[in-house]
């Protein structure tokens, strides 16, 4: 029998599976920020250990520049899954629970809508960056792709707060 999403049983449901599989997306979308970090690291070291026999890798700066990128951006669903980022909420702790789920979700929505915004101007920049051929000034390597990859971690960050706003507009409205 397929679930009805206007019960309330159905309706918590469809939110606990798009929570899921939000929730894998921001690990997948995590282990691509945590590759570039491993990235980072090696290219340093290397760079670090062939100046040393006077052969630097040429680009090393911009390349860990991008990887820098990739990692931020593909990390900000993961962390806002996890609650990592940094709350003050001593106020809003104050509050009953029903209050403190429409602050979180009323905070949840502004930040989709900031972050949504954010994920829309990247993709329109990275257009831009594409259609002038933009390179980096020494590896000569297109920067579009790496502007995708922001607007990619803004979209999950987007969903992610999305979600957390429904849920938390279905918990304060006690279904």
């Amino acid at each position: 029998m397929p679930l009805d999403p206007r019960t309330s049983s159905g309706g918590r449901i469809v939110i606990l599976r798009l929570e899921q599989w939000v929730a894998k997306a921001a690990d997948l979308f995590n282990w691509v920020a945590a590759a570039a970090v491993a990235g980072m690291m090696v290219l340093t070291c290397l760079d670090i250990v062939l100046r040393l026999f006077r052969h630097p890798i040429p680009g090393t700066y911009e390349m860990v520049g991008f990887l820098g990128a990739v990692f931020a951006a593909f990390s900000l669903g993961y962390t806002s899954v996890n609650r990592g980022h940094i709350a003050v909420d001593f106020l809003v702790q104050k509050l009953s629970p029903r209050p403190q789920n429409w602050v979180d979700g009323v905070n949840a929505l502004i930040c989709s809508i900031f972050f949504g915004f954010l994920a829309r101007q990247c993709l329109v920049y990275a257009a831009d960056l594409k259609s002038f051929g933009e390179v980096s000034m020494t590896l000569q390597m297109p920067i579009y792709p790496f502007v995708y990859g922001i607007a990619a971690g803004c979209f999950l960050l987007t969903l992610v707060l999305g979600v957390r706003f429904v849920k938390n507009a279905a918990v304060a409205m006690g279904r």
